[in-house]
């Protein structure tokens, strides 16, 4: 039990770290592109205690990772003054998307790292499918008295949170990531823009609702792509 315990614990801290990095680049893009917001708020760091959120960075991870065997959570956002950054049009869009950029160099650097670990093909897909399957039991199993197992389920549990942040914030539905990137390429009023915002959230959840096994495929079809061209599984 005490090892299923460790696993989880290094799950969350994963989650906790990959969030606030994502958060932190939303930062630092816009400090770059002319908005010092996130600077005198004390929000370019990243030291957790300065972006932890209760229920994103905690509870509904450790909730999530109870009830699916998985989790993902977000940290509290930095803020950032769209009006101070140079490019008006296009500056939203890439501080939006610094934030998922982050995450998929994370799982890019941590999926190349995996893929040249050194344990047996079999192996590596026995640790993959039990961390999917949210499996613990079976994961201290597969990774007991092997450094190089550990290592490899570690990175993996990187590249599957830090994918799934990625792609699911790409999702052009306020207040996600993926909305800027919507509003710089589909010209919207402002008044509409404010609306979207101000309802984003419940629109989210519908989508959420409605469209769960479709949101489903389109983030396991991105975590397929890394494994298989990335880590190499």
């Amino acid at each position: 039990m005490s090892g299923e315990i460790v696993l989880i614990v290094f799950q969350v801290a994963i989650v906790i770290m990959s969030v606030v990095i994502h958060e932190v680049s939303h930062g630092f893009a816009a400090f770059y592109l002319g908005d010092p917001t996130a600077k005198y708020a004390g929000r370019l760091t990243l030291n957790p205690f300065h972006h932890l959120d209760l229920w994103g960075s905690f509870l509904v991870p450790i909730f999530m990772i109870f009830t699916f065997g998985f989790g993902f959570g977000w940290a509290k956002p930095v803020p950032y003054n769209p009006y101070n950054l140079k490019d008006q049009k296009k500056g939203p869009a890439l501080v939006g998307l610094a934030g998922p950029l982050s995450n998929i160099v994370l799982a890019l650097v941590f999926g190349l790292a995996a893929r040249f670990i050194a344990i047996n093909y079999l192996g590596k897909i026995d640790i993959l499918n039990n961390l999917l399957k949210g499996d613990y039991s079976n994961l201290v199993l597969a990774v007991s008295g092997s450094l190089s197992s550990i290592f490899f389920l570690l990175f993996t549990m990187i590249v599957v949170i830090n994918v799934f942040l990625a792609f699911f914030n790409l999702i052009p539905i306020p207040p996600l990531d993926g909305s800027k990137l919507l509003f710089y390429f589909i010209p919207i009023k402002t008044e509409t823009k404010i609306m979207l915002e101000s309802f984003g959230f419940v629109f989210l959840l519908i989508f959420i609702f409605l469209a769960s096994p479709l949101l489903g495929r389109f983030l396991y079809g991105a975590l397929d792509i890394f494994f298989r061209y990335v880590v190499g599984i």
